[in-house]
């Protein structure tokens, strides 16, 4: 599986960078209800995307093997310390990698937010990950309202605007 989830990834990635860089920004989506998401973390407990409800939720799908992923990571840990003490979270969910290979990879490059390994890409097909990195941005009540699909940085104050907008929304 781990190599046909690579294998897949890697080709829809090389289309993705085929396209112009405009069509790789954050972009609004009709809102619906986000796929189940309970996975144990990195760091052990299990995280469950539905008790995080009330909060702004960036979810992004990973993988160690991936250049975009590795260069948008450090902006990440920058959103996360600048969204710190707000209803703001940030579930990276790594696809396809065993857990100490992880480990093992946050050594190189830190991550400063959940890490939830997901080795056999049950996720892929419920989030509908094509290419990696992927990111969905879930609203306080649980409804997928941006996507990416690409890397950008996550601090820019496009990036950042677009999350304080939905911050700004009632629970």
């Amino acid at each position: 599986m781990t190599a046909l989830l690579r294998c897949a990834a890697a080709a829809a990635l090389c289309l993705l960078t085929a396209l112009p860089a405009a069509a790789g920004g954050l972009k609004p989506l009709t809102p619906r209800p986000a796929p189940a998401l309970k996975l144990a973390s990195l760091a052990g407990p299990a995280i469950d995307l539905a008790s995080l409800r009330g909060k702004v939720v960036l979810v992004n799908f990973w993988a160690t093997w991936c250049p975009p992923c590795r260069k948008e990571i450090p902006s990440m840990n920058r959103l996360a310390a600048r969204m710190a003490g707000r209803p703001f979270a940030i579930l990276g969910v790594n696809m396809g990698d065993n857990p100490a290979d992880i480990r093992a990879y946050t050594q190189q490059v830190p991550i400063e937010f959940a890490i939830l390994p997901d080795p056999d890409g049950n996720l892929l097909k419920p989030w509908q990950v094509v290419a990696f990195p992927t990111s969905y941005v879930v609203d306080k009540q649980g409804r997928i309202r941006l996507g990416l699909f690409g890397s950008i940085e996550w601090d820019s104050p496009e990036a950042v605007a677009e999350l304080e907008r939905l911050l700004a929304e009632p629970d």
